[in-house]
């Protein structure tokens, strides 16, 4: 694995998942109550033996940017890093990234001073397990040029995803990137039984999971300005032509944290019993930033089917199938229901809470008597006391006073203050 070397790419916009992306980039939006998303794919290199990983950042990058540099220091004994490529002005490139092959392509000539062999490109916003030993020795094998991660999907998901053809050798002789109808990959539907336990549900098909892994000698000649600026519409397929490009399939789980559903069932799916993405699991750890912080101190508390983090501080209050995220201050009488609580990124001192009374300023945390139901906390946010935060049923997305309602779900803006007595959604 010495001469693996992985390019994170930090994502762009992330329009829908605002506005948890209005200040920070995907990569860096909090994920299971003390990482952020980015910590996955970088712990993945580390249980790999991946230890020299470029994050490739552009839009709102300044916290993902502090996460990283605070986070993975390695030893003067180990020749490894995580490093963030900022978009840059070079005397070749003057403009942003315009999609994900253009961003490697501006930063070859950081790459090729590592004089690697293999290049993993990774998404910086993806859920998922994977020792990435398997797929390096499945590709040396095959002496592929390309290898492309790849999973199950069903019918009624192939908009979602770059679709491949792959042959009997594992060989992938076509692509289409997020077809609009399955007529447009008809025959590509995989032969019955191929995934143990998928048969008799309709036909599946095989998707790219954003995952590749690129001999840096074909990297360089895939990328010519010529070819395009995105792997899955310009790059992928022009490749198949003219180079050696396979697939390894995996059932794993992996999830696409890309729409404020997905974000939001993947955290409280960690409260399961046997979670799909287990952030338990001791071969391989999930790192993030050491806080050091004490364990959560709770009142007469009833906890049910939750995830709790350190350095809580709560009352007598009652939580079911929730996250509640590092540093939260919760106050007593308080229910939270089917929610995130990202926590908080400090406690405030004595000063500080004599000042929020001297401003009547509510404090950070949760207020007493406060009922919240489907929905997220972001980081800082001031609750007062006797607030209602609950979508109830078939409510339309709308924009409020520190908050969003997105796909039935309540997202309370992080900083956001939200006085004694609100009631959230507000009723028009």
């Amino acid at each position: 694995m010495e001469q693996t070397i992985a390019v994170i790419l930090g994502g762009g916009r992330g329009t829908r998942l605002h506005p948890l992306t209005k200040h920070r980039s995907k990569p860096a939006v909090p994920f299971g109550g003390m990482y952020r998303i980015i910590d996955i794919p970088v712990s993945n290199c580390l249980n790999s033996g991946v230890y020299r990983i470029f994050v490739v950042t552009q839009f709102n990058s300044a916290s993902l940017n502090r996460h990283v540099a605070l986070t993975y220091a390695f030893d003067t004994f180990r020749e490894g890093f995580v490093t963030i490529l900022a978009a840059e002005q070079t005397p070749e490139n003057a403009d942003w990234y315009q999609g994900t092959a253009d961003a490697v392509r501006k930063n070859l000539r950081h790459l090729r001073p590592t004089f690697a062999e293999d290049v993993l490109v990774l998404s910086g916003d993806h859920i998922y397990r994977m020792d990435y030993r398997v797929m390096v020795a499945a590709h040396r094998q095959q002496r592929a040029d390309v290898t492309i991660a790849a999973l199950p999907i069903r019918e009624a998901d192939l908009q979602r995803f770059g679709v491949l053809r792959m042959a009997s050798d594992g060989r992938v002789t076509e692509f289409h990137e997020k077809p609009a109808s399955a007529d447009l990959v008809r025959g590509w539907d995989l032969p019955g039984g191929l995934f143990a336990g998928q048969t008799g549900q309709g036909p599946m098909y095989l998707a790219s999971m954003g995952i590749y892994l690129i001999r840096l000698s074909a990297l360089e000649e895939m990328l010519r300005p010529e070819m395009g600026t995105d792997f899955g519409v310009h790059v992928i397929p022009e490749a198949i032509r003219t180079h050696r490009v396979y697939a390894l399939p995996s059932t794993a789980y992996w999830e696409d944290i890309g729409t404020i559903r997905t974000y939001y069932e993947s955290n409280l799916a960690l409260t399961d019993d046997h979670p799909a993405f287990d952030v338990f699991d001791p071969q391989m750890k999930l790192y993030t930033r050491p806080r050091f912080l004490p364990g959560a101190r709770l009142g007469h508390a009833q906890i049910r089917r939750s995830l709790v983090c350190a350095g809580v501080r709560a009352g007598d209050i009652n939580v079911d199938h929730s996250v509640v995220g590092t540093r939260t201050v919760i106050k007593s009488g308080v229910t939270i229901e089917d929610s995130y609580l990202a926590g908080a990124d400090y406690y405030e001192s004595a000063d500080a809470l004599n000042e929020n009374r001297e401003r009547s300023l509510t404090d950070v945390g949760i207020g007493g008597d406060t009922v919240i139901r489907h929905a997220i906390v972001d980081k800082n946010a001031r609750i007062g006391y006797s607030v209602r935060i609950d979508p109830g049923e078939r409510c339309p997305n709308m924009d409020g006073n520190g908050y969003a309602v997105r796909e039935g779900i309540v997202i309370v803006e992080k900083d956001a203050i939200i006085p004694d007595g609100s009631v959230i959604p507000e009723r028009r």
